[in-house]
């Protein structure tokens, strides 16, 4: 027999019928009935409920034993027969479940039916739901049972009890979920500001503002063929853009060296030859003589001639002077 806090949650009638899966048949035969009653009304005082001593409860009592003893069995058995049957889709409306439970096991058991037990099947029901929600939730991969029983707004203490996760496990998974729908907001305000657009200009919107494909793919409902055909495209695009930017830096790079060594007139290779020898009498270190002629703008074929075959510049200036 139940007793405590969650004992004086329930009516007295369920838990009248609670006693009876307890009950030996033997307990049901001839004289022991009465003691079986006695027992019974005992244990329900002690739980708290006046049950020997007034004549309301105690008959409430004889009652539903002479009703168990009619049908062949205790209610509670086909009660919780018809719960096991549930899925979670029947219990999505506790109000709608309830009301095809009391009208299956109300055929055998006509005071289910009666209005003040309706509260207490909707509260089982509810239990129910909540188990189911906890079994599936257990079976899901990774965090998804976690973001189920969130998403049910289950409460955070039963969640960390029956997932068997830390607080900052909950805090982790809810926080994450939150960047989700923050992000899908902003998914949802981006595709506004494209209402009128075609499908393929969604799209590339969407990839212009870092929306991942299977955001894109849930939030926009564009068919498969726009999104490969918008891909294409922007890979195209991709590749003449990164072609030009490779042009511009090969000429830059070009620019910042300078002309070829056969490229250079006579009077700017006796220049830069003259700045070349002057650098080298301040350092004979590469790096420096490098970066001193890049800010005199000698051209860099001269340079690596200067750092690896200096003698080769007597020779370019001879040639020069003719």
């Amino acid at each position: 027999m139940t007793t405590g806090e969650a004992t004086a949650k329930k009516p007295l009638w369920l838990l009248i019928e609670e006693s009876f899966l307890e009950l030996d048949p033997q307990s049901l035969s001839g004289p022991n009935l009465e003691a079986s009653i006695k027992q019974i009304a005992g244990e329900l005082d002690n739980a708290g409920y006046n049950v020997s001593n007034y004549g309301g409860n105690l008959l409430q009592l004889r009652w539903a034993m002479d009703d168990m003893i009619k049908v062949g069995r205790p209610f509670l058995k086909d009660f919780n027969a018809a719960l096991s049957e549930l899925t979670l889709e029947d219990v999505a409306d506790a109000y709608a479940a309830a009301g095809k439970i009391i009208g299956d096991v109300g055929k055998t058991w006509p005071k289910l039916k009666e209005s003040g037990r309706r509260a207490e099947v909707i509260r089982i029901i509810g239990e129910t739901k909540l188990d189911l929600l906890i079994k599936k939730a257990k079976e899901l991969p990774g965090d998804d049972g976690i973001e189920m029983l969130v998403d049910e707004k289950v409460a955070s203490g039963v969640i960390i009890n029956a997932m068997g996760i830390s607080e900052d496990k909950l805090k982790d998974v809810t926080d994450e979920m939150k960047k989700r729908r923050a992000e899908r907001a902003r998914v949802e305000k981006l595709l506004e500001a494209v209402s009128d657009k075609s499908d393929e200009e969604k799209v590339r919107h969407l990839y212009d503002n870092n929306v991942s494909e299977n955001l894109i793919i849930e939030i926009a409902k564009v068919d498969a063929s726009v999104i490969d055909s918008v891909k294409k495209a922007m890979e195209e695009e991709l590749k003449e853009k990164q072609r030009l930017a490779e042009e511009a830096a090969a000429k830059k790079k070009a620019e910042a060296e300078g002309p070829a060594l056969e490229e250079i007139s006579p009077e700017d290779m006796l220049d830069h030859i003259e700045a070349i020898r002057e650098i080298m009498e301040f350092s004979d270190q590469e790096n420096e003589i490098r970066t001193m002629c890049e800010q005199s703008s000698i051209p860099k074929c001269l340079v690596d001639i200067a750092v690896t075959e200096p003698d080769k510049l007597d020779e370019l200036e001879k040639q020069a002077e003719g």
